[in-house]
């Protein structure tokens, strides 16, 4: 199976004081994504960054910018992250009473790709209604609020199921998966249906970053 995976380096775990050459270095490499985690302090136990640094990312690359909200309320930020450069737009499904209104809000655009992102200790049930409404899942498989975790390893049926909740509809919804991403375990999550790895450490942790990007993607090609 030869399937298109898009990699998507997550800046938590970049040197934010070399942020603009380590996303030069990361595009060398060859990544399709920069996936930019927004903590705020209250949903998760560690504070990020805010709009400001999404428009200053959108300034340095061309690269797409898959903005992940860990916050909460996030309908009241959704419009200045989009302003700020989103093309892709994520949040919690835990984080607010009306996700199908903060889908809509997000669509509303017309040329950002909508999504929601699941804890691991989070249903797939959840997604039952609104599965339809989705261009992405993303699939939590650490707790949210720090890199540098460990994969869970029950995120790997989660994966499974939801990629057949999608398939059984004929809808055109990826996976992405995020939290202890790296070259040891992207085949066995690409196995079981996921189509975009967010890593984090397992990137700039790295001596070489082009090196671990590449090495990411040739371990999920199958």
């Amino acid at each position: 199976m030869d399937k298109k995976v898009l990699i998507a380096p997550s800046i938590l775990s970049a040197d934010f004081s070399r942020l603009g050459e380590q996303v030069a270095l990361v595009a060398q490499g060859g990544a399709d994504l920069l996936h930019v985690d927004v903590m705020d302090g209250h949903f998760v136990p560690n504070i990020t960054i805010g709009p400001l640094v999404v428009e200053a990312l959108r300034k340095t690359t061309d690269l797409p910018l898959d903005v992940h909200l860990m916050i909460e309320n996030p309908e009241r930020y959704i419009d200045r992250f989009i302003e700020a450069g989103a093309s892709w737009l994520s949040f919690h499904a835990e984080a607010t009473h009306h996700s199908h209104r903060v889908l809509q809000q997000i669509k509303e655009y017309g040329y950002v790709k909508a999504g929601i992102s699941i804890n691991p200790a989070t249903p797939v049930t959840y997604l039952q209604h609104i599965l339809e409404d989705l261009d992405f899942v993303l699939v939590m498989s650490v707790n949210p609020g720090f890199g540098g975790q460990k994969f869970i390893p029950s995120a790997l049926d989660k994966i499974e199921v939801i990629r057949h909740m999608i398939d059984s509809r004929g809808l055109d919804v990826k996976i992405q998966v995020d939290g202890g991403i790296s070259a040891a375990n992207a085949d066995k999550v690409v196995l079981k249906g996921a189509e975009i790895l967010v890593a984090g450490s397992a990137v700039f942790d790295s001596e070489d970053i082009p090196k671990a990007v590449r090495g990411i993607r040739k371990a999920a090609t199958l």
